[in-house]
């Protein structure tokens, strides 16, 4: 009896060690967001909003201070090949984005040398709507992130960048504009945002 106890604590133990790391990045990932976890990894650029750890995320709905330019939470660490998820939740008017290989931390835009993996469901130019890279590579057709629960999954290596929205390839393309290490950037420009998971693993 003292055996068969012995093997069944055993057993649980493994399962709940399975059951823990499902939800962990695997070898080589670097995890930036998890849950309220993580804002120490970013600085803020652009205008001042209201970052803040609340609900499971990392989340903005409101600007601090008078301007035209976006608020962007700016990574510390720069990446330049790279596998990258993340989770994130906007509302239908949201105007956001991640941004990749930006190359000035204190300037973190498209015009700037930044590829912007772009979340508006609204954008006046449908091209360039939620699953883009905005200006480089348009979506079609039109997906749509509001009030739900997303996921992107984006690979730059060299020349090629591809980006998935919920498992579907939303853009994919070879752009030799920008190949050099950068930070990484979450946009907020009007409405809500929240982005609960964020890791990447340097390629």
């Amino acid at each position: 009896m003292k055996q068969l106890t012995r093997i069944v604590g055993a057993c649980l133990l493994v399962a709940f060690a399975v059951v823990g790391c499902s939800h962990m990045p695997g070898s080589g990932w670097v995890t930036l967001i998890d849950g309220n976890n993580g804002m120490d990894n970013w600085s803020v650029s652009g205008r001042a909003a209201n970052w803040r750890a609340e609900g499971g995320a990392i989340q903005a709905d409101k600007f601090m201070s008078e301007g035209k330019i976006a608020s962007v939470l700016v990574s510390k660490r720069s990446f330049k090949d790279f596998e990258l998820r993340v989770e994130f939740w906007a509302e239908d008017d949201t105007n956001s984005g991640v941004y990749l290989r930006a190359p000035n931390p204190d300037q973190v835009n498209t015009a700037s040398g930044a590829y912007e993996v772009q979340i508006w469901d609204k954008n006046p130019n449908p091209k360039y709507a939620t699953g883009s890279l905005v200006n480089v590579a348009a979506v079609e057709p039109i997906y749509k992130a509001a009030n739900k629960w997303n996921t992107f999954e984006i690979v730059a290596k060299g020349t090629q960048i591809t980006v998935k929205m919920n498992g579907v390839v939303t853009a994919s393309i070879q752009d030799a504009k920008n190949t050099q290490d950068g930070r990484l950037g979450l946009q907020f420009n009007g409405g809500p945002i929240k982005f609960r998971k964020l890791a990447v693993k340097p390629l």
